[in-house]
Parts: structure tokens; C-alpha cells; sequence
């Protein structure tokens, strides 16, 4: 694939020039300073905002612990929902007694067995949920192949089973159409991350457009809606949460700020990401996180880069 055509199909390219052309307007009289603090599959958290799931991050500048120990104690600090990917037993149980309120995202492994042991694991040392990432299937040359780990096809009743076996809330990361977001509702699952996982797939759909046609498929489901790709603000998170998402996750806008300065670095980086969204909803005459939709949104089918 040429290079002109490689940044064509980029499905991060395509992402960020469709947030980039959603404009937001303001509403100021009788507005007041907005609360971001939610309630999210039964507990309170400060704001919307989630950590992303990721995986084997080392140890950075010489610090004691690693990167995935670091975020997540950032996270128990600013009191939001953390999340974390692919890893072994031992490194989780690390991750758990941070005291972080942690969603385990495993993945589709062929080896079942495997599975369900991590799952289990994550439960028996406190995780607040578990889930799935469906969206790491697939690779170039069929199942995919993840740190020497073969994956699986997933049919909607293995992922039922899999939901069945715990009463944790379970997540199912990787949905990117209304028809794998009704199946995971149907499953059990408590909560779904809308993503195409750094634009594993070419001219992946952009999650914030699809998500509105998600969010009307699940009326009547009881479960969240996540959303991320691309979030690196307060603004990109505003106009998720307008879109339809209860929640964003941040990805890897968030690692310069962790490798460079650690907990503190990522702390520092969360509270100016909600800083941001309760200045923006002061902006837009919305008190509460629940109160945001998508009346202040444009949508100029622009971008800085060129027509969209």
C-alpha cells in the first residue's frame, strides 16, 4: 500500500478530522458552573473521564514502578474508572492493590482456559469489572497473534458464557456498529467501549459517528456506553458524552505526560482534561454530565486538514 493511500485509510487521520469538525456553541445566560462528577455501574466517580486499557508498559526513566502501576494510581487519586489490557495474573494483582477501581480487559485468547483463569483471578483480588477486547480478533494473516498469544473467533454465545460466569459488570471493548452493540446487550454485558483500537481496521468508521446510532439501538439496554479514539480533552470528551457516550477514555494523548512525569504527570493531565469539560459545559448551559446533548453541536463537515 503507497504511502499517500497508507494515510488515506488511516483511520486516526479520519478520526480526528471528524471531531475536529464538530463545532460547539455556547449558551451563557442562566448557565452555572457544571458538575462533573457521574455515577457509573454503581459507583461515583469525579468526572467522565476513564483511563485506556493498555498493556506492558515498562518501567520509565528509572522509576520503581511501571507505567501501568503508575496510571493506575493516578487514576485512584483523581477518583475515576481505570482500565487495563493484556498482562499475566502477577502483574494485575500489582495493579489491584494500587487500590484503583480496575476493569480487566482480556483478551480473546484460543486458549479458553486462559480466559476464564483471568477472569477469575481478577476477581478473586478485587477488580471492579472484567471484559473483553473483541476488536484484537483478527490479524493480517487470520486469527491474530498477540505477544506470541494465538487468539480466537468469539461467538455470541461464548461471549454470553463468558458474561455468565461472573457477576462483575462485564465490558466488551471494540464495538464499532450497531449490530455488535445490540449482541453484546443481548449477552449480558454491562457496559461497552465504542473503538477501533488506534485504527486496527482501515477506514474504520469514526466511534463519535457511529455512536449516535448505538446509542439509540441500546434504548431500553442496561448498559454504558464508553467511547474513545482520538480524546485527548475536555472538548473531545464533551462532544462524546453530547453524542451519546456516559464516559471517554483517553489513550495515548495521555503517555507523554506519564512517561515524562509519572503519577503526578498523569494526574495533572486527568484534571486538565475535566478541567476543561466543566468549562465547557459551564459554556454550554449544562450543570450536569447527565444533562448534555447534542443541541450545541454543528457539525461543519470541515476540518483544519481539508474538506471532510
Amino acid at each position: 500500500m503507497g504511502t499517500e493511500n497508507t494515510r488515506i485509510s488511516d483511520a486516526n487521520i479520519i478520526t480526528e478530522r471528524y471531531m475536529d469538525s464538530i463545532l460547539i456553541e455556547e449558551r451563557l445566560i442562566d448557565s452555572k458552573v457544571a458538575d462533573t462528577s457521574i455515577g457509573f455501574l454503581g459507583d461515583d466517580f469525579d468526572m467522565p473521564v476513564m483511563t485506556p486499557a493498555f498493556s506492558h508498559l515498562n518501567k520509565y526513566n528509572g522509576r520503581k514502578l511501571n507505567g501501568l502501576e503508575e496510571y493506575s494510581i493516578a487514576a485512584k487519586d483523581c477518583n475515576i474508572l481505570n482500565f487495563c489490557g493484556m498482562m499475566e495474573n502477577d502483574q494485575f494483582k500489582r495493579i489491584a492493590d494500587t487500590g484503583a477501581k480496575t476493569v480487566r480487559i482480556v483478551k480473546p485468547y484460543a486458549d479458553s482456559g486462559k480466559v476464564k483463569d483471568q477472569m477469575q483471578f481478577a476477581k478473586s483480588v478485587g477488580a471492579f469489572g472484567i471484559g473483553m477486547d473483541i476488536d484484537h480478533i483478527f490479524g493480517e494473516n487470520g486469527l491474530d497473534v498477540v505477544v506470541g498469544e494465538k487468539m480466537a473467533e468469539q461467538t455470541f454465545d461464548m461471549i454470553r458464557g463468558y458474561v455468565e460466569l461472573t457477576d462483575l459488570p462485564f465490558v466488551i471493548k471494540g464495538v464499532l456498529s450497531v449490530s455488535d452493540a445490540v449482541k453484546s446487550a443481548k449477552a449480558g454485558a454491562k457496559a461497552i467501549i465504542v473503538s477501533h483500537h488506534h485504527g486496527r481496521l482501515p477506514y474504520a468508521i469514526p466511534p463519535m459517528m457511529i455512536l449516535p446510532k448505538i446509542r439509540e439501538a441500546l434504548k431500553g439496554y442496561d448498559v454504558k456506553i464508553i467511547v474513545d479514539c482520538g480524546i485527548g480533552s475536555g472538548a473531545d470528551v464533551f462532544k462524546g458524552l453530547a453524542l451519546g457516550a456516559d464516559a471517554c477514555a483517553v489513550g495515548r494523548s495521555m503517555l507523554p505526560s506519564l512517561e515524562k512525569d509519572g503519577i503526578d504527570g498523569v494526574k495533572n493531565f486527568l484534571l486538565s482534561v475535566g478541567n476543561e469539560l466543566r468549562y465547557i459545559m459551564s459554556f454550554t448551559g449544562f450543570s450536569r454530565v447527565s444533562d448534555i446533548d447534542d443541541s450545541v453541536l454543528h457539525f461543519t463537515g470541515l476540518s483544519a486538514s481539508g474538506n471532510f
